[in-house]
């Protein structure tokens, strides 16, 4: 019997080609390399950061300004700023669930696409009652994007990796509260006030575009190599089944997220709308100047951004120097939360830049415990209910901010005294601490599964 071509069939030229061909063995050798297309993800969720802290603080900035020209007082700024705490809080009822339901992709991009024409709808605003519309419909939209990324690291990324990819896509936050007072001055100088709404509302939609053009989920992702699918998913299955949204509350684990949330979030909250105000009235910085209203915010964001990040860090880097999931978790917390207290101290001083330096430090510490706060979730509950708890959470934190809002306004009102606000501030995260401590002493993960099986 001969072979085709007359080839010998013990003859090394026989050999499958498919098997002894150097380009195929090259492409396999391709296919098993670990791509990285997770952090392309990841900076998306960065740059979706930057867009919502840029719609939200505008009115920060512009404060002094709106004080001037429409007239507003402390009580009628805290009104507005309620009302979009309250759209946040009503939000993140429903708006979880829906990224559970519908995805993230979609999710994503309504949220998105909702929160940026309200935002530039701001430029028609011309009393207390139409910014607060224009707030409200910003608060709504605006409570999709945590909710939303948190769910897309915890689909992206495996559990010892999640806090490092929350933390950058956190760190975005202060990337929009560097830009804002950066830009907004300077378009309020040149084209008035309406054009910074305009201008900056604008950008969500150029978000949206790279959004739907790069966004899959991984497994159905071409960039995505079966070895970088294989690390995401490296973490035990989890089941398909549904799980009710009522079956989340009466578990430690979510009133521990909502406890930290709700005490600490109000905090965030005053830094981002009222201490451009602060500098205003406590060191008599131009509204209207880049370089002394403006340099003072950049630096107190910019060391958020490494708090953010290094926050994300130091406990990833606990978890991989043998430290437990709890421990890690909670020595990071531990450690911003002690990083706060120095700020009950900045009212007090009269030096402009050593006031800057607290509440730099202060901010820094909120963003690195931020990102262990929103890792909580998916450390303790399965991929499909993230989105729904984060929901949970972020509306606690919302009604926090409506009470911040007010207790803000009236204090000031009254008072004119920053400091009870600044007290609140440096205890707020200590006993937010001790609370999550008290509600998860083990950090156990929920066990929805063993239940929806019962």
């Amino acid at each position: 019997m001969t072979t085709p071509l007359g080839q010998n069939p013990g003859s090394a030229s026989s050999a499958d080609p498919q098997t002894s061909s150097p380009t195929v063995a090259a492409l396999s050798q391709i296919n098993t390399r670990m791509s990285r297309y997770r952090w392309t993800i990841c900076a998306l969720l960065f740059f979706a950061a930057i867009v919502n802290y840029v719609d939200r603080q505008v009115i920060g900035i512009l404060k002094p300004t709106l004080k001037t020209e429409l007239g507003f007082d402390e009580i009628a700024y805290s009104n507005i700023v309620f009302w979009f705490q309250a759209a946040y809080a009503l939000g993140f009822l429903f708006v979880g669930r829906l990224m559970d339901r519908f995805g993230t992709r979609v999710g994503f991009s309504v949220a998105v696409f909702f929160w940026s024409l309200a935002a530039m709808a701001h430029a028609l605003a011309t009393s207390v009652m139409t910014f607060s519309f224009a707030r409200f419909a910003l608060g709504i939209g605006e409570s999709g994007s945590f909710p939303a990324s948190i769910k897309t690291v915890a689909e992206w990324f495996p559990k010892k990796e999640r806090a490092f990819a929350t933390g950058i896509f956190n760190a975005g936050t202060n990337v929009g509260a560097i830009a804002t007072p950066l830009s907004v001055p300077w378009i309020v100088g040149h084209l008035g006030w309406r054009w910074a709404f305009l201008l900056t509302g604008m950008l969500g939609f150029l978000w949206l575009v790279a959004w739907i053009a790069l966004y899959r989920k991984p497994e159905d992702h071409p960039r995505v190599t079966p070895a970088e699918l294989a690390h995401i998913q490296s973490d035990p299955p989890e089941t398909t089944k549904t799980i009710p949204w009522l079956r989340l509350i009466p578990h430690r684990q979510t009133w521990a997220f909502v406890v930290a949330k709700f005490m600490t979030d109000p905090i965030w909250w005053f830094y981002l709308f009222w201490i451009p105000g602060f500098l205003h009235d406590q060191y008599h910085v131009a509204a209207s100047s880049i370089t002394s209203f403006g340099l003072p915010l950049v630096v107190i964001y910019l060391s958020a951004d490494v708090g953010s990040i290094g926050g994300g860090w130091l406990s990833s880097r606990l978890i991989q120097r043998g430290m437990s999931l709890n421990r890690a978790r909670k020595t990071a917390m531990l450690v911003c939360a002690l990083c706060v207290v120095p700020i009950v101290f900045v009212s007090q001083t009269s030096n402009i830049w050593m006031a800057v330096a607290l509440i730099a430090l202060a901010a820094s510490a909120h963003q690195g415990w931020s990102a262990n706060v929103l890792t909580m979730t998916s450390d303790l509950f399965p991929r499909r209910a993230v989105g729904s708890v984060v929901g949970i959470g972020g509306m606690a934190g919302a009604v926090g901010g409506m009470l911040i809002a007010k207790v803000v306004g009236y204090v000031l009102q009254w008072t004119g005294s920053y400091l009870p606000i600044f007290i609140i501030a440096g205890c707020a995260y200590l006993t937010a601490w001790l609370a999550v401590h008290l509600l998860v002493p083990r950090y156990a993960p929920a066990r929805l599964e063993s239940e929806a099986t019962a």
